[in-house]
């Protein structure tokens, strides 16, 4: 008798300890959707990024070696198309194209990334390079925002600076004398010179770029 009482309490302890074991692994027992993929993902950002004209430049190279209808340009071994049957030893004038690429965050953060050099065109004289480079590198005048001014202090020196919104929506910050930061403290808009430059192969295509204030 005192047998089977002990067999049935032992049974009913071992219930009581699953039953136990069972709610302590529920109350404690992680989410499904608490994976891996969701815990500590970082925030996705969206970057914009772009290719842009950056710059042009002419100058003078000599005709190397003559391939296939073009021509090397020395000192720098360029290959272009020799359009114009220069001959080696002929001294041309250059047309050369940098563009930029750009990427900026979502805090307006900018990375740019400029090309090599690209001859895109050889010239007989200076004045026809320069005439073309012309017709694809403009100067305006216009108006912008003018972000703010502030100046900064180290060892009893002064610095003065003001940010300005281009066109092309970039933020440029520039060093200025005392005279231009009062006369710029409570302005909303100021004058500055742009430099507009145009895609050879798109002249619709332009990247405006900050030249200096015109007031």
């Amino acid at each position: 008798m005192k047998q089977g009482r002990f067999w049935l309490m032992a049974a009913g302890l071992i219930v009581c300890i699953l039953i136990i074991w069972g709610i302590s692994s529920a109350f404690h027992k992680k989410p499904a959707v608490l994976s891996k993929a969701t815990v500590g993902s970082p925030a996705s950002t969206s970057d914009r990024s772009g290719e842009v004209p950056w710059d042009y430049q002419v100058q003078q190279a000599k005709v190397g070696d003559l391939l296939d209808g073009d021509m090397v340009l020395l000192p720098n071994n360029e290959r272009i198309s020799n359009d114009q049957n220069f001959a080696t030893g002929d001294q041309v004038w250059v047309l050369s194209y940098m563009q930029a690429t750009m990427k900026t965050n979502d805090q307006g953060k900018n990375d740019v990334t400029l090309s090599q050099w690209k001859p895109i065109k050889t010239f007989k004289t200076k004045e026809e390079a320069e005439k073309d480079a012309g017709e694809l590198k403009i100067e305006i005048k216009t108006d912008v925002k003018l972000v703010g001014v502030y100046k900064t202090e180290l060892d009893g020196k002064f610095r003065y600076f003001a940010v300005a919104d281009l066109p092309t929506g970039q933020k440029v910050k520039q060093p200025i004398p005392e005279e231009r930061y009062v006369s710029f403290k409570n302005k909303k808009e100021v004058q500055v010179i742009l430099e507009e430059v145009h895609d050879y192969s798109n002249f619709d295509q332009s990247m405006a770029k900050f030249r200096g204030w015109a007031e």
